[in-house]
């Protein structure tokens, strides 16, 4: 999401709980199934499917939930989320914290092995932060491990790497300095670009690290065993995880399929086990006890590249934005809970108050009073331009069926509302994100979900220069309320600098936010204890059994 650290001084946070539970008879995220007093069966494998092709098991390069979701099983950090949000030992049994909340000493472990038998130790934490760091790695997500003091000069190259405040005092010490105090730094040690990785087989796998499965080396519940490309991925329990006395299942088999129907034929003659439903399919599963709700944070949104002239003008982006009905959006692509966006910032991120920040902020694209305006504004902006005729421009999508129905929704609002025709290209998910953050795109349909429950993890993705500002949008006066919000220590105030980022986002519209997604799913009900999360990986399955099948 950024190319810069976040470096925010005592932030106030409220977490969101982040963990569920779905089980028999869920109906909703709020009621997870509990466990009986029978006994597991015998046989502990569970199918679940993939969405796309995994785009890499590069723990340093990963940016995507197919690749992150992965780690949180075959992988693990130092903490583990708890049903609240909070941290609980994983692989550290406990950490201190210095008065001034700047330095945090993890305590690893005896006994904790990589999947090869390897120890694994305060030197492969060391390793993995530096080697995100590395400017040569070129890792997207580098800005997180950049909130550590010095973090942020070494990925700029502006640092020496001995200057990084994190270092293997003993195999099982790890000492970790901040640049300031960041209380959920715990918390945030349970998202995978903070997982160890071991250097002696990254450098031996070279450029094939994370990109076959005997290319990656597993520390968690689960071990990586099979990955046939486009096609389907195996876990199998690791026996040599340090809690493996807790992990029931045995296996766990992988099908990509990127088409909701065919997704729900497979769950329906018995091949999987859970999948996520859409549209007509929530209507026929609504009131039966395998149906289940998962709220999220995530907004789907159109991003308009600025490599393109008639996208330059902001009256234009506006134009484009207000022209879609976003509830009508929400319902005929998905149906399942979704709602048309306000705003960038999704429902449910805290405001470090106790509150919501898109209630505090508002509806600021204000569709039902706008999309009157949008031929108007396009006129205008065309005018401004100085273009008389609308340009051929691409609109890009995963080739999936839900963004398939997306393109061909917009297409037809913008044809209806503006009179524009625009082209269509649907392309695989892999490369939707390679063409995304390399800028090769003209709009492109995106999402994002919260890394952790803040504005920030959203707002700063389109600071100058941000590694995760695919439309290379640039606004100086956005940039310092940015960099104000993450050095303002008194909480209101902070806030305050991040509702006027918002707003002014929504101004100049170089995304056009289209919606606040929602998930619906069925499971069968013999899968007990599948564990989601709202924000970060979208699952964990340590704790997950069969039961009655």
């Amino acid at each position: 999401m950024k190319a810069k650290s976040w470096l925010n001084i005592g932030l106030a946070m409220t977490m969101l709980a982040s963990v569920a539970l779905v089980g028999c008879g869920s109906k909703d995220s709020d009621n997870g199934g509990s466990k009986s007093a029978d006994k597991p069966d015998a046989t502990q494998e569970l199918n679940l499917a993939l969405s796309d092709e995994i785009p890499t098991m590069d723990i340093s390069k990963a940016t995507n939930s197919i690749s992150f979701t992965l780690f949180a099983n075959v992988s693990e950090g130092l903490t583990r989320l708890d049903k609240d949000g909070k941290a609980q030992p994983a692989l550290a049994e406990k950490w201190d914290v210095s008065p001034d909340g700047k330095t945090y000493t993890f305590h690893l472990r005896d006994g904790i092995k990589w999947v090869n038998g390897d120890p694994i130790t305060a030197k492969d934490f060391e390793y993995s932060w530096k080697r995100t760091l590395n400017p040569d790695t070129a890792a997207e997500y580098a800005f997180m491990v950049a909130w550590i003091k010095g973090g942020d000069a070494y990925n700029q190259g502006k640092g020496s790497v001995d200057e990084v405040g994190v270092k293997a005092q003993d195999d099982k010490t790890l000492v970790v300095t901040l640049e300031n105090p960041i209380p959920f730094f715990a918390e945030q040690m349970a998202f995978p670009i903070f997982f160890p990785q071991n250097e002696k087989f990254v450098k031996a796998a070279g450029d094939k690290y994370g990109a076959d499965a005997d290319k990656f080396l597993s520390s968690g519940p689960f071990k990586f065993t099979s990955w046939v490309h486009e096609q389907s991925a195996t876990l199998e329990k690791n026996d040599t995880y340090w809690d493996a006395s807790k992990v029931k299942l045995t296996k766990v088999s992988y099908q990509v399929v990127k088409d909701s129907n065919a997704a729900l034929n497979l769950y329906e003659s018995g091949q999987l086990d859970r999948t996520g439903i859409v549209r007509d399919q929530v209507d026929n599963y609504k009131d039966k006890p395998d149906y289940s709700t998962q709220p999220e944070l995530t907004t789907g949104y159109i991003q308009y590249n600025q490599k393109v002239p008639a996208l330059q003008n902001a009256k234009i982006r506006q134009a484009l934005t207000y022209a879609i009905d976003g509830d009508q959006y929400a319902d005929v692509v998905y149906h399942n809970g979704t709602v048309g966006a306000t705003g960038y910032t999704p429902k449910g991120i805290s405001n470090g108050q106790g509150g919501d920040f898109s209630k505090d902020v508002g509806d600021l694209i204000n569709r039902k009073d706008n999309k009157a305006k949008a031929k108007q504004l396009l006129q205008e902006g065309m005018k401004e331009a100085g273009i008389t005729e609308f340009p051929k421009i691409k609109l890009m999508s995963d080739d999936g069926d839900v963004g398939k129905k997306s393109t061909e929704f917009l297409k037809e609002q913008w044809r209806q509302n503006l009179g524009i025709d625009i082209d269509i290209e649907t392309v695989p998910y892999k490369l939707r994100l390679q063409r995304s953050h390399s800028h090769d795109f003209d709009m492109v349909v995106s999402l994002w979900g919260a890394d952790y429950n803040d504005p920030m993890t959203f707002l700063d993705m389109f600071v100058t220069g941000g590694s995760f500002n695919d439309p290379q949008w640039s606004n100086p006066a956005y940039d310092d309320l940015i960099k104000k919000g993450k050095t303002e220590v008194d909480p209101k105030k902070r806030m305050g600098y991040l509702y006027d980022a918002e707003k002014l986002l929504m101004k100049e519209m170089p995304i056009g936010p289209l919606y606040f997604r929602a998930r619906a799913y069925v499971t069968k009900p013999y899968v007990k204890d599948f564990q989601w999360r709202v924000y970060g990986p979208d699952y964990e399955l340590k704790t997950t059994y069969i039961q009655g099948k």
